[in-house]
Formats: C-alpha cells, sequence, structure tokens
C-alpha cells in the first residue's frame, strides 16, 4: 500500500483545493524547542507569537499518476519525483514527507506566500500547516475524516521536526493553526498535547494592538538554522542557562502586559528581552537590524527580530504616535536597502482555513 499509496489525480481534476495560514512575528522563540523546554520544565517556559495576515497559500493541483510535485511561486522553483522516491532533504523535502505521511500521489502542491522569502516569519511552517489542512480536506473527501486543528499542529511540528533533526518547536505551527495572539506554555512531559495555549486578547485587542505594531523587513534573508543551534549548544552546554531563565520570566511579563493592554510597559519588555539576546548572540543583529532597533528605542518603542534574527523581520511596538515617528524612521533607513522596507500588516484573527 505504501509503495503505490493513492491516485487523486482525478479527484482534484475535479475539485482542486486551496488553502491558507497566516505567518507569525514572536517574543520568547526558542523556549519551544524540546532541548530548551523539557529539561528546564520546572520554570515554566513560555512564548508569546502573533499571527499576521501575511498569509501563505497551497493549491491542491492534479499531477500524473505516480508522482508528486512541490511548486513555489514564491521561490520560483519546483521539484517532482515519483512517489516511492520522493527525497525529505531536498528545498521541498518537508513537503514530500507531508504527502507521503498521507499516501497520496498523482497531485502537485503550488504553495505561494505574501511574505518576504526567508523573512524569520515562520513561513516554513505556515505552508506546511496549510498544506495539511489541503491534504486532511482530501481525506475528509475520501473517507469523510478530516483532521482537526490540534492533529494539524501535532503533525506539522513533528514533521518538520523530524525532517530537521530535532531543531525545531512548534509555536510557528501553532500560530498558523489557531491565529490571534497567543500565550503558549511548554510541556513536553505530559503525554498528548505538549502546550498550553492562552488566547491573550480577542478580537477588539487585536484591533488595538495593530494599531501599535510596525513590521519591516531588513532586506537581508535570515539564517535562522544556524543561530538556533548556537542558542541550544550554548544552552546544554550550560554557558547560558541563567540568560534564558531570565529571558523566559520577561516573556511571561511581555504576555501580561498585552493582555492588560498596556502597550508601554510591553514594549519595555521587549527591549529586555534583545538586551539579553544580544548580549547572548551578537551574531543575530545584522547592522541594519540593531539601527532599527536602536531607532525603535530611541523613541520609546520596543523592538526585535523575528524568529532567530541573523537577518529577516523586524517588529515594533509601541503608542500609536510613537509608531507613526518610527514609520517614517524605518522607511527612511530601508530607502537604501535593495529590497527592504515596510510590511503592511496586522494582527490576524484566523488561522489555518479553506479558501473559498
Amino acid at each position: 500500500m505504501f509503495q503505490s499509496g493513492r491516485c487523486i489525480r482525478e479527484l482534484l481534476e475535479r475539485n482542486p483545493i486551496k488553502t491558507s495560514a497566516p505567518c507569525r512575528i514572536d517574543s520568547g522563540g526558542t523556549w519551544d524547542i524540546k532541548a530548551l523546554a523539557l529539561p528546564l520544565e520546572g520554570v515554566v517556559p513560555v512564548t508569546v507569537n502573533l499571527a499576521i495576515d501575511l498569509r501563505t497559500y497551497v493549491t491542491l493541483l492534479p499531477y500524473k499518476s505516480g508522482w508528486i510535485k512541490i511548486s513555489s511561486e514564491t521561490f520560483d522553483s519546483q521539484e517532482a519525483y515519483p512517489f516511492a522516491e520522493a527525497p525529505f532533504n531536498s528545498q521541498f523535502g518537508l513537503f514530500f514527507a507531508i504527502v507521503s505521511f498521507f499516501k497520496f500521489h498523482g497531485l502537485e502542491i503550488a504553495i505561494r506566500s505574501t511574505s518576504p522569502i526567508k523573512a524569520g516569519l515562520g513561513g516554513s511552517s505556515t505552508a506546511a500547516v496549510a498544506a495539511i489542512k489541503a491534504l486532511s480536506l482530501v481525506t475528509d473527501l475520501l473517507y469523510e475524516n478530516e483532521i482537526d486543528e490540534g492533529h494539524i499542529l501535532h503533525l506539522a511540528y513533528h514533521l518538520e521536526d523530524a525532517v530537521n533533526l530535532g531543531m525545531c518547536g512548534p509555536q510557528d505551527q501553532g500560530a498558523a493553526v489557531y491565529g490571534g495572539v497567543n500565550k503558549w506554555v511548554w510541556s513536553y512531559s505530559r503525554e498528548g498535547r505538549p502546550f498550553d495555549r492562552e488566547s491573550i486578547l480577542d478580537e477588539d485587542g487585536q484591533r488595538e494592538i495593530s494599531k501599535r505594531l510596525l513590521v519591516a523587513y531588513s532586506g537581508r534573508r535570515h539564517l535562522s538554522a544556524r543561530i538556533n543551534r548556537l542558542w541550544v549548544e550554548q544552552f546544554l552546554g550550560g554557558k547560558t542557562r541563567s540568560d534564558w531563565i531570565e529571558l523566559n520570566r520577561i516573556v511571561d511579563r511581555f504576555a501580561l502586559r498585552i493582555r492588560e493592554r498596556k502597550w508601554k510597559e510591553g514594549a519595555e519588555e521587549l527591549r529586555n528581552e534583545v538586551a539579553i539576546r544580544k548580549e547572548m548572540t551578537p551574531e543575530a543583529f545584522t547592522p541594519i537590524i540593531t539601527r532599527l532597533i536602536q531607532e525603535s528605542e530611541r523613541v520609546g518603542c520596543g523592538a526585535r527580530f523575528a524568529g532567530a534574527g541573523g537577518g529577516g523581520t523586524v517588529w515594533a511596538l509601541g503608542e500609536i504616535d510613537d509608531i507613526q515617528e518610527l514609520r517614517e524612521i524605518w522607511a527612511q533607513i530601508l530607502k537604501g536597502t535593495r529590497k527592504g522596507g515596510i510590511l503592511k500588516c496586522a494582527v490576524d484573527p484566523r488561522g489555518v482555513r479553506e479558501e473559498g
């Protein structure tokens, strides 16, 4: 059965399927990685993320029987392999692994992202969530067995963690599945679901914080794998453990400030987090990211890179007038970059969904 799989070409000829999921900005990232969160579960590891309406779209299209094709409009590239020979370590290896899990062939997964390439916004995880949602709709059409949100998150995380040799956490997939603004508590020792999710802003609060956010692409692709590995290795070696514990306290306070809608105090906690990360890992701060963060602090906001830094996206939080002043400053700075610029976006209250 595995070697042959099931051809869904005819089904997709009758019924192409399209889904989408939101990217995210975050605070406290890396604490969702098992290497940190499990040994120190006693400190109650937390992260916070905000889904943003830069969505990634996945369309399932018919392709030749026995084959799987993955294409990306964003990367302007594609790969196609026979079902039983699809690699899990190529550029699109994660998506071949996902299709292999579902045992389907005769399809193309076409990916289109509205966020910049390798911007630190959780793009690959977002695309994986959208792909699993799309394939779960196929299982519903074939077997009346659609996968629920919790199982989508479970599969998306474990499949990505597997092909990345254990260096992933689930917070990116979590934002893509549920949307909104969430605090996550990571509890890997618990059987079943390894997290508790708390929605810390309702839709009115999400609209309020959106007025106080500024998100910008630095013009340089991020290097998250190298920096994440460095953070984990330093932590495992005992060199930075106390720093990570203090950072966790800061992120917990940040979640509280956001829940209370104390935006200025939340910005201060972002500044506190960035100060620790800069001391631990100066490699995560490129010259342009450093300048953007410094300017945010000068006008009374707080800012941090999204994901693991080393390029990619920077986001800021502050009062409305301060954010407006910062917008003009950042726009001027980013004019000097080749591809950088302000990203027009807001908090997205919706997680993964089928597109009509």
